[in-house]
């Protein structure tokens, strides 16, 4: 999609030649000055009451005298906010999506921070107009190709609009390849996405296969690949925003591009749903597309261990000891926690790379999903500062997260008579004991995970990928963009 920034006055507005146009309304709007058409009409609207108090409501007008589109909605915007912005602009798509519209306005000029609103309208109307395509050839493809964005003065909002356009198209990337099928989305075709990705500047990709894993010694992760006939694929993906010597942020996406449960099969109903497992890695991959517009000053390390949890006569056993890449050995109780034995092994490769932070993103738990909903991703860390910046970095990007303890007691239940520790520790505090997994292989270094299962997709009609955390991961990059890189250290720590 193409958005355009432009200075728009709502009497150069009124001129625009688009299809349809879109007026967000403040609260303030019945006090208005301005004797052109469109500034009178949305005071006149809102005194009159035809515009409905409350944020989203919105007007839908006909050949407005005046106005030059065809077609114009007005909607409340009430306080300004950025999440009123996407809720107003979210409603407001949906009174002008029609047949026809292929050229779309959005007028941010009658709003107080119409920079800030610039972001949220991008990835509003980027969100309501994307179109899963790819396996149904009989779906409508996007409709709206052209988007004018008007606000006072174009210069001052121009940071505004790289970065929802960077965040918009890592969302789309991450949303297209979490939808497709699980035989359309292979661990070899995720590589094939960040070989692709590794063509533009600044980034570079290197795949490994079963063989390279195996020469590093990463058992857990070739254990939950050896029930399936789909080759594992171990993707590493480096953006280099900073200098050489700068540490580098390391996200580490899971990627099981299909989960049956292994041996502990999962139950039929909703079983689809599994070809979401790989949404950790989709928004490891819909992040770099992100930086590649961006080009943030900072370096980033991509990991995302790819593979399928299959049920064949190779698959690994409830009971079966694998020795992990760290050493340490593991007793697998249940197959269906494998997204943590893949991302044990990917966590111990990561502190080769001397990181400033390391963050794993996983759609890891169903007792997240119990504990916060659709709502908040899940966030643990073992530092405060972390943890704080990617709380932050999620409250700017409205793709909030909330954290959860980490108490070493937690850990009580992975103790196991036959292994160093235990895959599962029973269902109580399930999302918090899966992370005291995870933590046993992250040593002293600055480490934070994201449980997205409840957030990286919805079922029912509404079903498909929101492509989350990519807006917080994005944030989080660009806020250490600001501030002053450490070095990394001469020599990486081993894990315990």
């Amino acid at each position: 999609m193409d958005f355009e920034l432009k200075s728009l006055s709502p009497s150069l507005a009124a001129s625009l030649a688009v299809d349809a146009l879109i007026v967000l309304v403040p609260d303030s709007a019945a006090q208005a000055k301005g004797d052109d058409a469109l500034t009178a009409l949305v005071r006149d609207a809102s005194r009159r009451g035809d515009l409905e108090a409350g944020t989203g409501k919105t007007l839908f007008i006909y050949r407005a005298s005046g106005v030059k589109a065809a077609r114009t909605v007005l909607v409340r915007a009430g306080d300004g906010s950025q999440a009123a912005v996407r809720k107003a602009v979210t409603a407001a798509i949906s009174a002008a999506k029609a047949p026809g519209v292929r050229k779309l306005g959005v007028l941010l000029s009658l709003l107080d921070d119409d920079v800030s609103a610039v972001r949220a309208a991008v990835a509003a109307v980027s969100e309501c107009t994307y179109a899963y395509v790819t396996t149904k050839p009989s779906a409508k493809a996007r409709e709206i190709k052209q988007v004018v964005v008007g606000v006072r003065e174009a210069a001052a909002a121009r940071e505004s609009m790289k970065m929802g356009r960077a965040v918009s198209a890592g969302v789309e990337l991450a949303r297209e390849w979490a939808n497709r099928p699980a035989n359309h989305a292979t661990p070899s075709h995720l590589a094939d996405v960040a070989r692709k990705l590794g063509r533009l500047p600044r980034i570079k990709t290197e795949v490994l296969g079963p063989k390279e894993v195996a020469g590093l010694g990463m058992g857990a992760f070739m254990a939950v690949a050896q029930g399936s006939s789909q080759p594992l694929r171990f993707i590493v993906m480096k953006y280099q925003g900073a200098a050489k010597d700068s540490a580098p942020a390391v996200l580490v996406g899971k990627g099981i591009t299909f989960d049956t449960g292994g041996i502990s099969i999962k139950p039929a109903a909703e079983m689809d749903e599994m070809k979401f497992d790989m949404g950790g890695a989709a928004s490891v991959l819909g992040t770099f597309a992100a930086l590649a517009e961006l080009q943030p000053a900072v370096n980033v390390v991509g990991l995302i261990p790819a593979c399928e949890n299959m049920p064949d006569g190779s698959a690994i056993k409830p009971g079966d000891v694998v020795t992990s890449m760290s050493g340490q050995t593991i007793e697998i109780l249940n197959t269906d926690a494998e997204g943590r034995l893949i991302l044990s092994d990917a966590l111990t490769y990561a502190a080769r790379f001397k990181p400033r932070s390391v963050i794993d993103i996983a759609t890891l738990t169903g007792a997240c999903v119990i504990a916060l909903g659709a709502v908040r991703s899940g966030l643990f860390a073992n530092r405060s500062d972390l943890a704080e910046s990617l709380q932050m970095a999620g409250e700017r990007a409205l793709d909030p997260c909330w954290r959860l303890p980490l108490d070493d007691e937690y850990a009580e239940g992975l103790k196991s008579n036959f292994a160093d520790m235990g895959n599962v520790a029973g269902r109580a505090a399930g999302a918090v004991t899966a992370a005291k997994f995870l933590q046993k292989f992250v040593g002293d270094l600055p480490w934070a995970h994201l449980d997205i299962a409840g957030t990286a997709w919805k079922s029912g009609a509404a079903k498909g990928s929101t492509g989350r955390p990519v807006p917080l991961l994005v944030q989080y990059l660009a806020d250490l963009a600001d501030a002053p890189a450490p070095k990394a250290k001469s020599a990486a720590r081993r894990r315990a």
